[in-house]
């Protein structure tokens, strides 16, 4: 438990550097630290410590642990950093204070229902698959600026930033550039970008929030 405190002091006293090496605003990157595969167990320590916003990639396995911890700690914010089913929307928009990964109009749609019926006021990214990869979620960036309007035209949703992912193979500095043109374009302010390798890069490129878990957690 010891050495995830000390990593969370280490990414946060480096998330810093990067904002003053930059001249972006003391507190302008929101850590979210990525609990996947932890338990209850290992995540308390880190939210004693003071960590408040977390991310988790699948509806079931957060529904396990977070609900007893949300009710224990009322501030914290989650978020979804996973690919979404349809079928899960429902208790995704009850756990989740922010979805990350809208990438598609059913999943668009399946969320305005549920925003509306259960009253929540869940804030959502447009996940765009900056590199056009098969085999990963997320939809192209040409189409990402329409997708944006088409949400928020058709089906009122709130969309407050874009994510990614970018392919482990490649410098990620292009594809954190591509997506800050892109939300300037689609008029959205938040970017959800790096990750432990790679955070300090995306807090230069722009990112408002970078998602960080192993460099805190350890290895799964």
């Amino acid at each position: 438990m010891e050495s995830s405190l000390e990593q969370l002091a280490l990414v946060k006293q480096k998330i810093g550097a990067a904002e003053q090496e930059t001249n972006r605003p003391v507190g302008a990157v929101t850590l979210v630290a990525v609990s996947k595969t932890f338990d209850a167990e290992h995540i308390r320590p880190v939210i004693e410590a003071g960590q408040r916003v977390f991310g988790e990639n699948r509806v079931q396995e957060a529904q396990g642990k977070w609900p007893q911890l949300k009710a224990e700690f009322p501030d914290i914010e989650l978020h979804l950093i996973g690919p979404l089913q349809s079928n899960k929307a429902k208790e995704a928009v009850a756990l989740f204070d922010v979805i990350e990964t809208v990438d598609r109009d059913k999943i668009a749609a399946e969320l305005a229902r549920e925003i509306e019926r259960q009253g929540r006021a869940t804030r959502l990214y447009v996940q765009v698959n900056t590199g056009s990869e098969e085999q990963k979620a997320g939809i192209g960036p040409r189409e990402a600026v329409a997708f944006v309007k088409h949400c928020r035209e058709i089906h009122g949703l709130a969309i407050e930033g874009l994510m990614c992912i970018p392919p482990v193979d490649e410098n990620p500095g292009p594809h954190f550039a591509l997506l800050a043109k892109l939300a300037r374009e689609a008029g959205v302010e938040k970017l959800s970008m790096g990750m432990s390798g790679d955070y300090e890069l995306a807090v230069a490129f722009g990112a408002t929030s970078v998602r960080v878990g192993s460099a805190i957690f350890g290895s799964r």
